[in-house]
């Protein structure tokens, strides 16, 4: 098991790029996120000597420079400067709090119910399903043709070099829920789980998050780090015995 310090840089230094996204770091992590997924920049990992009012003031002029009009920010206890205030006091608004989980992943079992499945991503037709997922759960535009081809070889290229996998997750048969997973440096990065609306708490994200869990495990990774919604996945991730390490939360400023 990673110590607690581990965990805490390990969840400070986790920020996603999406494919054909931008990025910059300058005062702060900024990544502008492609229309497919809404647009807009998200902000996070401020480590800057600067005061919070020209951290702030350069995350607007780089959204505004890249054309867009929003910009989200996540907060983390490892900010320096802490900038949440300073957005608050912009008008900023808080839209979402995620917990901080980790768990050691020897020994960690999950309680899985009868009909919940869950398999990892290996072709086409599992890509179509898992994006039928994420469209109506994360309101983002479905993957065309290509789009789901390179989906398939970037989740295929991951799985062969054991760096991370995507899983899907059934009820009595239906795909319904999903969610990725990333190793690096001995940690299992738990990201990306979505469920339909109608089929939570029925047992879905449980048999993914269990799959995630065998596989991760399987793959060299001992710390299984996730960020659950303090609505949703953090009350499961809490039965399952993971650990509360403080909380992340998220701000929209229009700019």
């Amino acid at each position: 098991m990673h110590t607690l310090d581990e965990i805490l840089r390990a969840s400070a230094a986790w920020v996603w790029f999406p494919r054909d996204s931008e990025q910059e770091k300058q005062h702060l992590q900024l990544v502008r996120y492609p229309s497919r997924f809404g647009a807009g920049v998200r902000g996070s990992q401020v480590a800057s000597t600067a005061d919070t009012g020209t951290v702030v003031d350069h995350a607007i002029e780089r959204t505004r420079a890249w054309g867009e009009a929003e910009l989200t920010f996540w907060t983390n206890a490892s900010d320096s400067p802490d900038i949440e205030d300073e957005l608050r006091r912009r008008g900023a608004e808080h839209i979402d709090t995620v917990a901080v989980f980790a768990r050691e992943i020897d020994g960690l079992s999950v309680d899985v119910p009868p009909g919940a499945t869950a398999e990892i991503v290996r072709s086409i037709d599992q890509v179509r399903e898992v994006d039928a997922v994420n469209v109506p759960v994360w309101k983002q535009a479905p993957l065309d043709a290509p789009g789901l081809a390179t989906e398939l070889a970037e989740v295929i290229g991951s799985l062969e070099a054991g760096t991370g996998f995507r899983v899907l997750g059934r009820l009595h048969g239906e795909a319904v829920s999903t969610g990725g997973c990333t190793i690096v440096d001995g940690f299992a990065r738990l990201w990306g789980a979505a469920t339909l609306e109608g089929a939570r708490g029925r047992g879905a994200y449980r048999a993914v998050l269990a799959e995630r869990l065998r596989v991760s495990a399987e793959m060299g990774a001992t710390t299984a780090l996730v960020k659950g919604r303090i609505s949703t996945s953090a009350p499961i991730l809490a039965r399952a015995g993971f650990t509360h390490h403080g909380d992340e939360r998220g701000y929209l400023l229009r700019v």
